[in-house]
């Protein structure tokens, strides 16, 4: 399902890295050492917004990422 808050999302399964757009701000943030299971739960989430607010947001440390990544893939 869209989500109204993600405009999209990535995971770098090497670096453990995932990646997170926001509408509202149009920021895009990097959360680091999420797990990959945590990924895959987070993409299968029916409610991406909710998933991500209730198990990511406040988990993982995370910095502002700088630029835009024009070829990332979305859910």
């Amino acid at each position: 399902m869209p989500s109204t808050s993600i405009r999209k999302f990535d995971y770098d399964p090497n670096t453990k890295v995932l990646s997170v757009w926001f509408v509202a701000s149009g920021k895009h943030y990097e959360f680091l050492d999420v797990p990959p299971e945590q990924f895959v739960a987070f993409q299968s989430a029916f409610a991406k917004g909710r998933y991500f607010n209730n198990h990511i947001r406040t988990n993982y440390a995370f910095r502002l990422a700088q630029g835009e990544a024009g070829s990332s893939s979305s859910d």
